[in-house]
This record gives C-alpha cells, sequence and structure tokens, in this order.
C-alpha cells in the first residue's frame, strides 16, 4: 500500500443536446464527448480501480474505460450532479431572458439563493462528502479514477481547499478536464490539490 492515496477526478464529456443545465437528465455522451475523455484518459494505465457516478455520461464512459484496463468499477449514486429543479433541460440563455436576477444570484451565492424546486445546495454538499470520505476509507493507498460531474467535482475541491460554500462555482471544470487529490495515510493529514484540470503523468 502506498503512503498516499491519489484520486484524479475526471469530468464527463459533452453529452447530446450541448450545454445546458442537466442535473438529474440522464443524457447520453455525444460522440464529440467520448472523444474527448479518450483524449483525456490517454494511454494511462496506473488507476488501481475505477468509480463513477450513476449517470450515463460517466457511467457508461467508466464502464468502458474499467473493462479496457481490467480494472474493478463501483458505482456511487452519491455522486451524482446537483439537481436543477426548475431549471432542468435548459440553457443559460433560456433561463437568464426569464430571470436574470436569479442567475446572478445564484452564481454569487447559491446557498442563500437556491433553485425553485432544485436540491439545496447544503444537501449536496452533505452527500458528496459522505461519499467522498468514504471513498478515501474504502481506497486507502491506492490510485483512483473517479468520474463525475461539474458541480460534483467542485463539491470535492472544494470541501478539499476549505472554501465557503457560497464560493462553489468559482473555478472552471470544463468538459473532460481531470484534477489530481492526493492524501496521505495519516489521520491528521489534509488532502492537497495536486493539479487543475490538467492531464496525468
Amino acid at each position: 500500500m502506498s503512503d498516499f492515496t491519489t484520486v484524479d477526478l475526471l469530468r464527463h464529456g459533452e453529452p447530446e443536446g450541448g450545454q445546458k443545465f442537466r442535473g438529474a437528465l440522464d443524457d447520453p455522451l455525444s460522440s464529440l464527448g467520448w472523444k474527448q475523455l479518450r483524449i483525456s484518459v490517454g494511454d494511462y494505465r496506473d488507476w488501481q480501480v475505477i468509480v463513477s457516478s450513476p449517470l450515463i455520461r460517466c457511467a457508461a464512459f467508466a464502464k468502458e474505460l474499467a473493462e479496457r484496463l481490467d480494472r474493478p468499477l463501483e458505482i456511487v449514486p452519491n455522486f451524482r450532479e446537483l439537481n436543477f429543479g426548475a431549471w432542468e433541460g435548459r440553457t443559460s440563455a433560456e433561463i437568464y431572458a426569464a430571470d436574470p436576477l436569479a442567475v446572478a444570484q445564484f452564481w454569487r451565492d447559491p446557498v442563500m439563493y437556491p433553485i425553485t424546486g432544485g436540491e439545496p445546495v447544503s444537501d449536496f454538499d452533505q452527500r458528496v462528502g459522505a461519499a467522498w470520505n468514504a471513498l478515501l476509507e474504502r481506497y486507502r493507498g491506492q490510485q483512483v479514477l473517479l468520474v463525475a460531474h461539474g458541480g460534483t467535482i467542485r463539491m470535492v475541491l472544494r470541501q478539499v481547499l476549505d472554501l465557503p460554500l457560497r464560493n462553489l462555482w468559482r473555478f472552471e471544470v470544463p468538459y473532460a478536464a481531470l484534477s489530481r487529490v492526493r492524501r496521505y495515510n495519516d489521520p491528521d493529514a489534509d488532502p492537497q490539490l495536486v493539479f487543475l484540470n490538467g492531464r496525468p503523468a
């Protein structure tokens, strides 16, 4: 077992239907989305286990990669995306045209200004945090790939960096972007962000 646990966080590629709010919506990857992910991963083989959100835009690629690398695959429901409620399936432009104030308030402080019918961001924080802590314990000393969503990855990184919850949206996580977190196997050690939106090496 290694002296530290390494988790690579991979956002899914472009889904069919392009850019829009899709938390609960289960759209598959577009052909471009598959290409983006395959390029991002390349020939890297050091992951010992692959973990994924259950939504098909993550799980389909995770399954393909696990089979190609002959690695175990775990599907974790709590790594699914934030449910965007009344904004589900709509583009940012559509929502902004209808209610620009609501959009601005949500990006500035999603805790104080939740989406109508959506999942409270504090609940999202708790479920992702529970899944993240369980992953770190279960795969202690291993190298793991987590295939997930932009919001989910931001929430993990928010917790790693100890950012205020209202600052959740203050960094980009593009399609097929890969980030790395490392934690030494010391109960008092804090996890560290090794790189953001890079490539494995």
